[in-house]
This record gives structure tokens, C-alpha cells and sequence, in this order.
């Protein structure tokens, strides 16, 4: 594994990182927006709208896109707790950006702890998706797949930062 020689971060991390996060957010802004968009105008038709079975705006307007569709069992529907999915997801893909910037174990553990948590998410939503909504969401897959790929990322950078503590220790 090829790491910054002093850090044991992975060289590669940094680079693909910043990539991620930055195709994570605007998956994240594209999804508020289209719920937005939405919601003012229900006749409204997102780009990722391909067809009855394909249609990211169905599944960001559907009780799933709001607090992972578990919020409102504990409070109002238009509480203030009950956001958009697409809000948590800029908050999760700024964490991750920011937290990279450390190199520190503590960092590394809260960026693959808050990955496990993105993954639990994708893997619940992804059910949601498939089995309930019955839909195919093109923004929501790819979200999916970036957050697999950051906790991916996140593993190796910890791995590293483990060897180089490890070596040094």
C-alpha cells in the first residue's frame, strides 16, 4: 500500500476522497432540489423521472425521504427533526470532508464509524426502494455506491494509520 510516508495515509485517499465527497454532494443539493421542486409543483418532472418504475422524485416526496421514514413515528411530520434525507446526506458528505483533513486515530474512527451508520442507511433505503416503494432511483443507487466507496476508504485510511501507530509505538 503506498502511503504519505509520515501520516501512513494511503496517497490515493486524499484525491479520491475529495472526489466522493464532492459527487456525494451534489447527488445530495440535485435531491433537495428535486423535492423541492416537487413539492411546489407536483407536476413537476426531475431528469432522473424515467418512467413509472424509475423515479428518483416518487421516492425523495415519499414518506421514506424524510428522516430515513422513521422520524414521524416519534414526532410530527413537520417537525423541524423531520428532514430530508438529502439534508443528512450534505451534512454526512461535510463531515466526511472536513474529518478527512485529520489525520489523527480519533478522525479515523469517526469517519468509519459515520460510514458504518451511511451503510446501515443505504442498506435499509436500498430495501425501501426495492421491496416497498418498488422503484429504481438513479440518485439514490449512486449515493449508495459513494458511501460504500468512502467506508472503503475510510477502512484503508485506518488500517494505515493503525500500521504507521503500530510501527512507531
Amino acid at each position: 500500500m503506498a502511503s504519505n510516508s509520515c501520516s501512513g495515509v494511503p496517497k490515493w485517499e486524499r484525491k479520491t476522497r475529495l472526489f466522493l465527497c464532492i459527487f456525494g454532494l451534489f447527488l445530495s443539493f440535485y435531491a433537495l432540489h428535486v423535492e423541492i421542486s416537487r413539492e411546489r409543483d407536483p407536476e413537476y418532472r426531475a431528469m432522473c423521472d424515467l418512467g413509472d418504475s424509475v423515479s428518483c422524485s416518487k421516492v425523495f416526496t415519499s414518506r421514506w425521504g424524510r428522516g430515513f421514514g422513521l422520524v414521524q413515528f416519534f414526532f410530527a411530520k413537520d417537525s423541524v427533526l423531520n428532514q430530508p434525507n438529502s439534508l443528512l446526506g450534505i451534512i454526512f458528505y461535510t463531515l466526511q470532508l472536513a474529518l478527512g483533513q485529520s489525520v489523527s486515530s480519533r478522525a479515523a474512527f469517526l469517519l468509519v464509524l459515520a460510514s458504518w451508520v451511511s451503510m446501515a442507511g443505504s442498506l435499509y433505503l436500498a430495501g425501501v426502494l426495492a421491496f416497498i416503494l418498488g422503484d429504481f432511483c438513479v440518485v439514490c443507487v449512486s449515493t449508495y455506491v459513494v458511501n460504500f466507496l468512502l467506508l472503503f476508504t475510510n477502512l484503508k485510511r485506518r488500517t494505515g494509520l493503525e500500521a504507521v501507530k503500530k510501527k512507531t509505538g
